[in-house]
């Protein structure tokens, strides 16, 4: 377990929390077994969508974890076990893409319940909203958002930045077709292009049909204003309001991530160390990429609880 700790200056204490991708079989176990907050996390899940959720967790098989429509309610669950099993307090929250459900719970925006069902349907919608082969994703390494951009919108058919996770990475989605062009024009300009092993173009433009249907069950849920603020994905702000916690989730569906900007925009705010609640270290490792200086650590199980809640008083006390 990697733990950079802030700079001595008393300042804010973020949680963040990691979305789809960070899933792997065996996570939140060690939590279940030991922590009854945690247990009543998986169980409330499991109730909430009539199945063992939990158990898809901790044993798998892996391909059915990796599942659209499971994965984002499984990593939605393990992040909301560790967060209550930690009990530690936090000044702000965000959250990757899915994540974003994740810090709205821990904000109270959204109860678990409500949560975990919206992300099964936003799952659902999301991989139906484009037949399969029909999309693709690819990561793009060694290049800035503005050669991305531009090659973007040269190369035919519809291909979009939708990931701003840190300097020179960013992820591409659109048309097959599309996403393959923009690749091979990205490396002959000296990048690094991988296609990425997804099933839909996420949080690009083509999702809208996910977003429409997603609106409808937003809407119908009882949303309370965030207890603390909730930096979102679709505008890299704060929101403090019910209204536009909603508005936001809905939006984030076919809009980019603005993560290196949100951790920009909370640094400049006052936060000085980001504890990363949730399986594995994606958003820690970004966090190093976009600011080397700001105070780090991640908790992906019990034995992170002690040195994690050490960070946040070292970061409390200045």
């Amino acid at each position: 377990m990697e733990i950079v700790l802030c700079t001595p200056s008393m300042g804010k204490v973020a949680f963040v929390f990691p979305g789809q991708g960070s899933q792997t079989v065996g996570m939140g176990f060690e939590a279940y077994e030991s922590s009854p907050a945690a247990r009543d996390v998986f169980d409330e899940a499991d109730a909430a969508l009539g199945e063992p959720l939990s158990r898809l967790c901790f044993e798998g098989p892996e391909e059915e974890l990796k599942l659209t429509a499971n994965t984002q309610p499984a990593v939605l669950a393990t992040s909301v076990a560790l967060l209550r099993a930690l009990d530690e307090r936090f000044d702000v929250v965000a959250g990757h893409s899915l994540g974003e459900y994740s810090a709205h719970v821990a904000a109270g925006t959204l109860s678990l319940v409500d949560a975990v069902r919206l992300v099964r349907k936003r799952g659902q919608y999301m991989q139906e909203a484009v037949p399969y082969g029909e999309g693709a994703m690819a990561a793009v390494l060694k290049a800035d958002r503005t050669l991305v951009e531009r090659i973007c919108a040269e190369v035919p058919g519809l291909v979009e930045p939708v990931n701003y996770n840190s300097p020179q990475q960013i992820v591409i989605a659109g048309e097959t077709e599309a996403v393959g062009s923009a690749g091979a024009k990205l490396k002959e300009a000296g990048a690094r292009a991988t296609m990425l092993p997804v099933s839909a173009p996420f949080h690009s433009s083509l999702m809208e049909p996910a977003a429409e249907r997603l609106r409808v069950d937003v809407d119908s849920i009882a949303f309370s204003d965030p207890q603390v603020p909730v930096y979102v994905n679709v505008d890299a702000e704060p929101v403090t309001n019910a209204g536009a916690a909603k508005d936001a989730l809905v939006r984030q569906v076919s809009r980019p991530v603005l993560w290196e900007q949100s951790v920009r925009k909370m640094i400049d705010e006052g936060v000085t160390l980001f504890v990363e609640v949730g399986p594995g270290r994606v958003l820690s490792g970004l966090l190093a990429r976009i600011d080397k200086g700001a105070g780090r650590v991640s908790v992906q199980g019990p034995s992170d609880f002690d040195a994690a809640k050490a960070a946040i008083a070292d970061a409390r006390a200045g």
